[in-house]
């Protein structure tokens, strides 16, 4: 690759997975994949059918990276336009999708915080369930000013994030994970009330393609929706056959999106891990010929035919 060309590449490839990855958010936003995820993954709305939650417990229009998030009550707020929780002591953390939802068997109306969020790498360089736990985290510690003041905590609202890992490790393709606070007496048997203590919960939903087990509910519905490998027709066709789900006109078309997004990014990955194959093979080549022939950098690359605008790129590389 051209190193004069390589910074634009990177640039295009940057702003092809964010719209990529804003596609996903609006496809997720939809109210009744939302409940389906709540049905199959929330132990409150394991007994609702997913109409019913559309309809009924989840709260106005889900809210697309628009929350501003205050991390606690001495930090200062850095009021903007963006969408990001920005504060003075801590770093910056954006919600893909964000919603309050109404627990059915609450006698009063009891909402819980919701986040979606879409991860395309399960290893990014830190444990995701740590990241997914602090995500948690803010949105309680958000609620003060908002839900509830003073010494009010009576009035925190359980929050849930639920993660869903598109491209995860072989040993969790198809599976659903739930990370939660639970009670452990160490001396003594003693009995609080779950709802003083059952405040954040972490959903790890890894999808694995129909050559994996457990594929099927939930698991094929969102394979179903993020697959490269079936067309729009299909796709809106297995919805409404297996799921009851009737795709709008706008649904329809932020799925083809998101499809289109995703076939480009994969074919620019294949293009460029051929050419850092070739640039892997030309390495290699390079330093053997330097270490048998006892060749210069400037000879093992005039042996291999290197052109001239590429043979930089390589004296850094060999230096590292």
């Amino acid at each position: 690759m051209n190193s004069d060309t390589a910074e634009p590449q990177s640039h295009r490839a940057s702003d092809d997975r964010a719209a990529y990855d804003a596609a996903c958010k609006r496809v997720l936003s939809e109210k009744i994949i939302l409940a389906w995820i709540m049905k199959s993954c929330m132990e409150e709305y394991c007994g609702c059918s997913a109409d019913e939650i559309a309809e009924k417990y989840i709260e106005g229009q889900p809210q697309i990276s628009e929350v501003t998030v205050m991390p606690d009550e001495d930090s200062t707020l850095i009021q903007g336009t963006d969408t990001e929780d920005k504060s003075l002591k801590e770093g910056t953390v954006l919600f893909d999708i964000r919603f309050n939802a109404i627990v059915p068997s609450s006698k009063e109306v009891i909402c819980l915080i919701i986040n979606i969020e879409v991860q395309l790498d399960f290893y990014p360089g830190y444990p995701l369930p740590k990241r997914a736990i602090y995500y948690c985290s803010r949105l309680i510690s958000s609620q003060y000013g908002r839900e509830f003041l003073n010494s009010h905590y009576e009035k925190i609202k359980k929050v849930y994030s639920v993660w869903i890992c598109i491209n995860p490790p072989k040993s969790r393709r198809n599976t659903i994970t739930s990370y939660q606070m639970t009670e452990k007496n160490i001396i003594g048997d003693v009995k609080e009330k779950v709802q003083n203590y059952d405040l954040l919960s972490v959903i790890m939903i890894c999808l694995g393609g129909p050559e994996a087990d457990h594929y099927d509910g939930l698991l094929r519905l969102l394979d179903v929706l993020f697959t490269d490998e079936k067309e729009v027709q299909e796709k809106r066709q297995i919805l409404q056959d297996d799921y009851d789900i009737k795709m709008t006109h706008t649904f329809e078309s932020e799925v083809s999106e998101m499809c289109n997004l995703s076939q480009g990014i994969w074919e620019k990955g294949k293009e460029q891990g051929i050419e850092q194959g070739i640039e892997k093979n030309r390495l290699s080549s390079l330093r053997a010929l330097m270490e048998t022939m006892n060749l210069t950098a400037e000879q093992a690359m005039s042996a291999l035919r290197i052109p001239t605008e590429e043979r930089k790129k390589y004296i850094k590389l060999l230096e590292q």
